[in-house]
């Protein structure tokens, strides 16, 4: 997501809709109204920042949160509620919304949630472009420089490693080699970080 993504505003009522378009224009940002949840699905797509009402007749804003994990599409979503609701509002928050603001907020209270979401977002696809381009690498091996880097990575050494695969340690050294330069590590610690980051557990 790049700085110039849009912000999507889901709220039924209109007046509410076009003020917080207005605000968030003025401040810079590309701005796609909704007047439904429904309304925002039908162009929902990952990496999207979100400010949506939670009271919605037909989809409320959790039922939207939920048919966004079900569909696999991560977004930044920012709730907004008139009922001071803190069940609901923890309910979001431990689903993974970024924030939960109460009617009446301050402007400044929603541009920054938004910039917070922003940033979020653009951090998130960061990881995940370089999550893909590790897994790029990480496909190129070979089953045999598959099996080395597993030994590597469970900080094996070259004879320990050797033995294991019933290959001389020189063999090791030389598939160590070409896992490094595939891998583009500079060290070995590099190059476990770059598996951890792959698998999620970084």
């Amino acid at each position: 997501m790049n700085p110039e993504a849009p912000v999507h505003v889901i709220d039924d009522d209109e007046a509410v809709r076009d003020s917080l378009g207005l605000l968030l224009a003025s401040a810079g940002h590309e701005v796609v109204l909704h007047e439904s949840a429904a309304d925002f699905l039908r162009v929902a797509a990952p990496g999207a920042c979100v400010v949506s009402d939670v009271r919605m007749p037909e989809m409320d804003g959790l039922a939207l949160q939920q048919e966004l994990a079900q569909r696999g599409i991560p977004v930044q979503l920012i709730f907004m509620t008139g009922h001071g609701d803190v069940p609901v509002a923890v309910r979001a928050l431990k689903a993974g919304a970024m924030d939960f603001l109460e009617k009446p907020f301050a402007e400044e209270a929603l541009l920054a949630a938004v910039r917070g979401a922003l940033e979020a977002g653009r951090a998130r696809e960061a990881e995940t472009r370089q999550q893909d381009d590790i897994r790029r690498r990480l496909d190129s091996l070979t089953p045999r420089e598959h099996e080395v880097l597993d030994g590597l990575v469970a900080g094996q050494a070259n004879k320990s490693i050797a033995q294991d695969l019933g290959m001389s340690p020189r063999t090791v050294e030389v598939h160590r080699a070409r896992v490094m330069e595939k891998m583009e590590a500079q060290s070995l610690s590099h190059l476990v970080r770059q598996v951890l980051v792959a698998t999620g557990k970084a």
